[in-house]
């Protein structure tokens, strides 16, 4: 491997077992996180020494403003921390920030490589996340090899920032299933029915998938451990809404669904998992009442 060492910051729900798949398949990693203790691999004492010892940053972070934060964009820091490194984001933050964020590196001597991923902790915790590259070809084929241990499959969108685009293209689909999902739950639970049972109708026809697979368990047993959780999703719906609204779009499921997460959030289950939505439908007031 061309690369001598690669840094990684953001050891959150996703970024840990991202992390630890890159440490098993050989590859020479410094970690860094936010909140210590979370070391997968060798970890730097602070993000200055990340980036002094790495060829290449991954970035897998909370938000923009923690993107900006470890670059210290902005601040006096940022040149130096970024020159001639490549800066690989695969976290999921606005298209806009991720296009000027390509422009300031590059003016400043570095590489960008944008790579979010499809998939929650469970596809990670596997290797089978989905990355949706975009960037300079050359780039994304000089860093291609460190997604194998990460990824089941990585596309190339284009140019910047169609990789967050095409995440949050993704994102309305998922939503839209996921809370339709614990609706059925919700709708079959007030008639008496057997949840288990639906959740074996529901696996023997043609609605069957990977996500039904993962999430329909939990609303059978009420296992509300966060893969995906309800504040990240809010999060990402936010996003997505800002999107539509850029291009002039309606997306009539994606304003219910957001309304629907805001009010989960509200009621205090905003760490819980996203099928915890069905909380605020069992919450809500019958019709009748």
């Amino acid at each position: 491997m061309g690369i001598s060492r690669v840094g990684f910051a953001g050891l959150g729900s996703m970024g840990e077992p991202m992390a630890l798949n890159l440490a098993r398949a050989g590859i020479p990693l410094l970690v860094w996180n936010r909140t210590p203790g979370k070391a997968v691999a060798e970890a730097a004492e602070d993000v200055a020494e990340l980036f002094a010892r790495c060829d290449v940053v991954i970035l897998m972070l909370k938000d923009a403003a923690a993107v900006d934060a470890v670059l210290d964009r902005g601040g006096p820091a940022f040149g130096g921390r970024v020159a001639g490194r490549t800066i690989v984001h695969m976290g999921t933050t606005a298209p806009g920030h991720s296009r000027e964020l390509e422009a300031e590196l590059l003016a400043a001597g570095a590489k960008y490589v944008e790579a979010p991923v499809s998939g929650s902790r469970i596809p990670a915790e596997a290797g089978e996340l989905v990355a949706m590259l975009a960037g300079d070809p050359a780039t994304i084929e000089e860093v291609r090899e460190l997604f194998a241990p990460m990824c089941r499959e990585t596309v190339h969108c284009g140019p910047v920032p169609n990789g967050l685009l095409m995440k949050l293209a993704v994102n309305v689909h998922l939503t839209a299933v996921v809370t339709g999902l614990a609706e059925t739950f919700h709708f079959a639970r007030a008639h008496g029915l057997d949840p288990a049972l639906l959740a074996d109708v529901l696996g023997a026809g043609q609605l069957a998938s990977p996500i039904l697979r993962v999430k329909a368990p939990k609303l059978v047993e009420g296992d509300f451990t966060p893969q995906a959780s309800i504040a990240n999703v809010l999060a990402n719906v936010e996003l997505i809404a800002a999107a539509a609204r850029e291009a002039g779009l309606d997306l009539p499921l994606i304003e219910a669904s957001r309304a629907l997460y805001a009010e989960t959030a509200r009621l205090g289950f905003g760490a819980e998992d996203m099928v915890a939505v069905v909380k605020a439908l069992e919450a809500r007031p019958h019709p009748e009442d």
